[in-house]
């Protein structure tokens, strides 16, 4: 599961895979806006079949806590 979240980080957030790792800060890593995590998050849910609430969305500030969260919540 990790690799397809950080597949999918890469892929939406226009970053290179292999500097993914569970520690990356969506924000202050990847620099990625609010508009960017709506987006990251949608492509998770279509993936995961998932859905994450805006609040929860808030919380997740971590590619390993994007990991974390969807195994919990699957």
């Amino acid at each position: 599961m990790l690799q397809k979240i950080i597949e999918i980080t890469a892929e939406t957030l226009g970053a290179e895979a292999e500097s993914i790792t569970e520690n990356t800060s969506f924000t202050e890593d990847l620099h990625a806006d609010s508009l960017d995590l709506f987006e990251l998050a949608m492509a998770l849910e279509e993936e995961f079949g998932v859905e994450i609430p805006s609040e929860d969305l808030e919380k997740i500030t971590t590619v390993g806590a994007a990991a974390a969260y969807l195994e919990e919540n699957k």
